[in-house]
């Protein structure tokens, strides 16, 4: 039975008069645990023991949807689901989407431009209840950040949600907190004080420890002072040594307190362990399948946290440098339940995370004292501090193979080559594995570019390492007597890249690889990463000036570079010429 309700009558038939907490999602409800609402529901709960009501991609120009459910006794958690609702909705060119893979049928428009703020606002005309935001689209916008769709500085999403708190990051031990304070009589006003934690006050607070940053009035007005407020942002960052973090905007003061502490191996298995149906919630059902679900369905996530601080990526900020390994019983007590399910083709599609191959180690002095402010672990330079060890990863994905029903485990998260060379002891050992056994069909490699110039801005390993790494991949397979395949993904138009660069990454790719991959995205400057900074900014991470294409039709030659398309239009072109 799914004990989550999503309409009146769900409630009914468990006995329901009122909720204690509605979480409000801008994507279609899937329980499974890939999914950041459906997380977060059942440890309010499994855990907390909290009667949850969830309604999806409410109807935001009436009160129909937004009503079903009653007024819960506690509060209201809004997310805009699992992107920010602007990537969800555009293309890199700031085109509208023509389908939504999160919504049933893959229909497109469910969901609102800035969910968390619409959804948010459209309770206030309704309800007296507090609003609590969290996910990816609120954790990113939680401070005065770039928008690139509107090409501007924008308040905190707190602000121009008119919400409470913003729960940032991985929400998980922060809402079980909340659930338990409103459980046991508390306001909203006791949740202030805990970690993870985004709130606003009319006053300057008292926390002498607390960081101001440049303000969103000076943010506003000079690019210099941006770049320093988002440094310093992105410094404190880590729950071991970060401050807390105070930003004026006019009369009022956002107030970030310290991160959140990691969860433990016991409270990862905990999460995961939770009661989920791993299904599409009936009443989405009803409207059509939810594509995305497919992904997702019979993969396992073995770890979170990513210190390759990719700069145009989000994940490490969202989700922290610092590996969360689930134990290997609780991940083939998963691969069980998994196989038991009828129609399970025998194929696990996914053991991973952000970064699949981080699973099981970490860098000994972040675990101590915290990640370090100054430098990255990985990228276009490696720590020394890190030595990495696939040996638990590949007992892992052993175990899992050796499930009842289980024939093929896969590895469809991100690998990182530059941890296997570094592995001296278990990497090649690793690579072998992978070709022999875990690739699901095309090897997928993310070098993004092939320009070392532009690869030390994205802070990713220099090209050398990739061509390294195929000549391996193909003579590994050709022992194994096996065709290998890849595919490759690149990003256009990065912060301080130019055409000549584009060419000469198209080249030195074409030489290496053979072939030129057609997985090519144009950047797209997303809230609070690092590239997106320098996009704005026109400075590097240095604080130096860098060239930065912002031109959407040139940044779309960029493209073209690669796929050649100029090329391929000319041709149609002269053909139809031909014709008449």
């Amino acid at each position: 039975m799914f004990d989550i309700p999503t309409t009146k009558e769900e409630m009914n038939s468990l006995g329901i008069k009122q909720l204690d907490v509605i979480l409000i999602s801008g994507d279609s409800f899937v329980d499974h645990p890939s999914f950041g609402v459906a997380i977060i529901a059942r440890v309010l709960k499994d855990i907390c023991g909290l009667k949850v009501g969830v309604i999806s991609q409410p109807d935001w120009k009436s009160e129909k949807d937004i009503k079903k459910l009653g007024e819960p006794k506690y509060f209201f958690g809004v997310s805009g689901g699992n992107l920010d609702s602007m990537v969800s909705n555009y293309t890199a060119s700031r085109k509208k989407r023509k389908t939504d893979f999160y919504s049933p049928n893959t229909e497109f428009g469910k969901r609102p431009d800035r969910a968390s703020i619409v959804y948010s606002n459209l309770i206030k005309q309704y309800f007296n209840k507090p609003i609590i935001l969290g996910g990816i689209e609120a954790s990113l916008r939680r401070m005065a950040h770039y928008d690139w769709w509107q090409n501007k500085v924008k308040n905190s999403i707190l602000l121009d949600s008119k919400a409470d708190l913003i729960v940032y990051g991985m929400g998980e031990k922060t809402i079980i907190e909340i659930g338990n304070i409103f459980k046991n009589g508390g306001t909203i006003e006791d949740c202030k004080s805990l970690r993870g934690i985004v709130y606003w006050k009319s006053e300057m607070p008292n926390n002498y420890d607390f960081i101001n940053i440049p303000s969103l009035e000076e943010v506003k007005k000079d690019k210099q002072k941006y770049f320093l407020a988002f440094k310093t942002f992105q410094k404190e960052t880590d729950p071991l040594n970060a401050k807390g973090i105070i930003q004026k905007h006019f009369n009022r003061y956002v107030i970030q307190n310290p991160p959140q502490y990691c969860l433990t191996t016991q409270e990862m298995d905990e999460v995961y362990s939770l009661k989920y149906t791993r299904q599409v919630a009936p009443s989405e059902l009803k409207k059509g399948y939810v594509k995305s679900f497919d992904t997702v369905k019979n993969s396992i996530t073995s770890h979170r946290g990513c210190y390759g601080e990719c700069n145009f990526c989000a994940l490490t900020l969202h989700q922290g440098r610092t590996i969360q390994s689930r134990s290997p019983e609780s991940i083939i007590k998963e691969a069980e339940i998994i196989s038991s399910q009828k129609n399970f083709n025998g194929i696990i599609s996914d053991v991973g995370g952000p970064t699949a191959n981080m699973y099981g180690y970490d860098c000994k002095k972040k675990i101590e004292l915290g990640a370090c402010k100054e430098k990255s672990c990985i990228g276009y330079e490696f720590c020394n501090s890190l030595s990495p060890d696939h040996s638990k990863y590949i007992e892992l994905l052993n175990s899992v193979e050796k499930v009842k029903g289980v024939k093929k485990v896969f590895i469809s998260s991100g690998i990182r080559v530059d941890l296997i060379y570094k592995d001296k002891k278990y990497g090649m050992k690793f690579l072998k594995n992978l070709i022999k056994k875990h690739i699901p069909g095309r090897f997928k490699i993310a070098p993004e570019h092939a320009d070392d110039e532009v690869l030390k801005l994205m802070n990713k390993p220099s090209f050398d390492l990739t061509e390294k790494f195929i000549n391996d991949l193909r003579n590994e397979g050709k022992k194994l007597n096996l065709n290998t395949k890849f595919s490759a993904y690149l990003i256009a138009a990065h912060p301080g890249s130019n055409k000549e660069m584009e060419e000469n990454s198209k080249n030195r790719i074409k030489n290496s690889f053979g072939f030129v991959p057609n997985d090519v995205q144009i950047f797209t400057p997303t809230p609070s990463t690092n590239s997106t900074t320098m996009y704005y900014t026109n400075l590097n991470l240095e604080g130096k000036k860098i060239y930065i294409e912002k031109d959407e039709k040139t940044r779309v030659k960029f493209k073209d570079v690669y796929t050649n398309n100029d090329f391929n239009k000319k041709k149609t072109k002269n053909v139809n010429k031909r014709k008449k």
